[in-house]
């Protein structure tokens, strides 16, 4: 499963000249922390987050004291048409493309520490944003499903192997496999295949191989 398949593509974004007031009301109208930016083309120029315009509108302590709906619609008009986005938005961006798996998706949130990607096109188009919980939704499928992929998805129609040569188990999201496989490649492409599948938390293998078809003339022997 790929970030395009999980990822809306229905995208509330605002443009640098929009006023912080209207980004702020769009984020608590919506129940979100922060927005895309972009042109009038459709291509991600920065983004912006309640910590952009709060640090620079207001003090923090008293921020923090009266909330986000405070703040905006505080008597003092603080906001309104005070600064733009432009001014305060990030173009510090991480980004996914809509082809990468959901892995790619979770290691790039993880190491920037953010909870949303907006997923862009190789020529900079914003098409999509993807959350942490569109993430975890995607490992939360039924062993049943998990088990099917493996079985008709990966051995019988991309390795065209019988699914009857191996003793397949999947529980809670954990897979074991074990049997003999016609060749040592067949083993190797189907451990790579499981392991990258939504859903699979850790995959144990006890695999041997008739063939062993990466050193010619080496007798069967067990996946190290």
């Amino acid at each position: 499963m790929r970030v395009v398949d999980l990822m809306a593509s229905e995208v509330i974004s605002v443009r640098k000249e929009t006023s912080l007031r209207d980004a702020a009301r769009i984020m608590v109208e919506k129940g979100i922390s922060g927005l895309p930016v972009t042109d009038e083309d459709g291509a991600l120029v920065g983004v912006i987050s309640e910590g952009d315009f709060l640090r620079k509108e207001v003090d923090r302590g008293d921020v923090f004291g009266r909330g986000l709906l405070g703040v905006l619609f505080d008597s003092r008009d603080s906001l309104a048409d005070a600064e733009t986005v432009g001014e305060v938005m990030s173009d510090n961006l991480f980004t996914v493309s809509p082809d990468a798996s959901l892995v790619e998706a979770a290691r790039t949130m993880t190491t920037h520490g953010v909870k949303r990607l907006p997923v862009v096109t190789r020529e900079g188009k914003l098409v999509g944003v993807i959350s942490r919980r569109d993430v975890v939704a995607a490992f939360t499928r039924p062993d049943e499903l998990i088990d099917d992929e493996i079985r008709e998805d990966i051995l019988r129609r991309l390795l065209f192997l019988d699914p009857s040569l191996l003793e397949i188990t999947v529980k809670g999201g954990v897979v074991e496999i074990s049997g003999e496989l016609p060749t040592k490649t067949d083993a190797r492409l189907l451990e790579a295949m499981v392991q990258r599948t939504d859903g699979v938390i850790r995959a144990e293998f006890d695999l041997t191989w008739k063939h062993d078809d990466t050193q010619v003339g080496n007798e069967p022997s067990s996946l190290p």
